[in-house]
């Protein structure tokens, strides 16, 4: 597997902000299904936002394939266990209450078969009775975002334009520029093409079934999820 987001980790918590709201659903999930949860680990963890909301509550750790977002990670949670890997065939000398990939993370895996490996991964370095906790951009997100006009946003003084167009097979490619202003009339461009392919509900909890004793699927925005959710958490319970 491929590490992405090399270019766009300097700008990347810029863009996306601190996480804080979705760390509360995340809480709101961990607290449903594993009261008694204290130790997490984060796969896909990125520049650590998720860990530091949550590192209040829990003792966390993390995972990332790109060493650039960890090594933006590593000043957000200093002294925080992080490992740079692949989520797709990881081993740890360890097992946690929660294993937790989020931010549509496992979308970018493009085959079905790596995303049974995390599966597998997930249970492997879970304890008995924990919960592994993932969202997915749905067959539907995907579809409707190649539908819009190209997403064009300033921060910082730098210039953000995403645009997210059809590739083959139901993948889908997010074609993200960042110009970043190095002076009065002088800019310089960052590029990166990331690809997402989702799948159908019924064959991922399938899947799950598999190998977890239970498996809940949760829409933030509404009370269960239906044809229409563009996000779906899914918790799976070892």
């Amino acid at each position: 597997m491929t590490a992405g987001y090399e270019a766009l980790a300097p700008f990347y918590d810029a863009v996306q902000g601190d996480r804080a709201e979705h760390a509360v659903f995340l809480r709101g999930l961990i607290e449903e299904h594993h009261p008694s949860a204290r130790t997490i680990l984060e796969l896909a963890c990125g520049t650590g936002s998720i860990l530091k909301q949550l590192q209040p509550h829990y003792e966390v750790a993390g995972l990332d394939l790109s060493a650039p977002m960890l090594e933006v990670a590593a000043e957000k949670v200093p002294g925080v266990r992080l490992v740079e890997g692949d989520m797709t065939r990881f081993s740890l000398d360890e097992r946690f209450d929660v294993v937790l990939c989020v931010y549509d993370s496992i979308n970018h895996l493009l085959d079905f078969a790596q995303w049974q490996d995390v599966f597998a991964r997930a249970h492997q370095h879970l304890n008995h009775g924990g919960i592994f906790v993932f969202d997915i951009n749905t067959e539907r997100r995907l579809a409707s975002l190649t539908d819009q006009p190209p997403w064009v946003h300033w921060f910082d003084e730098n210039l953000l334009v995403l645009e997210v167009r059809n590739e083959a097979d139901g993948v889908v490619v997010w074609a993200i520029r960042i110009f970043e202003r190095e002076g009065q009339d002088r800019y310089r461009l960052h590029s990166e093409d990331i690809r997402e392919v989702s799948f159908p509900r019924s064959q991922i909890e399938q899947s799950l079934h598999e190998r977890f004793r239970r498996v809940s699927a949760h829409d933030a925005r509404r009370k269960r999820p239906t044809a229409a959710s563009e996000r779906i958490h899914f918790a799976a319970a070892k």
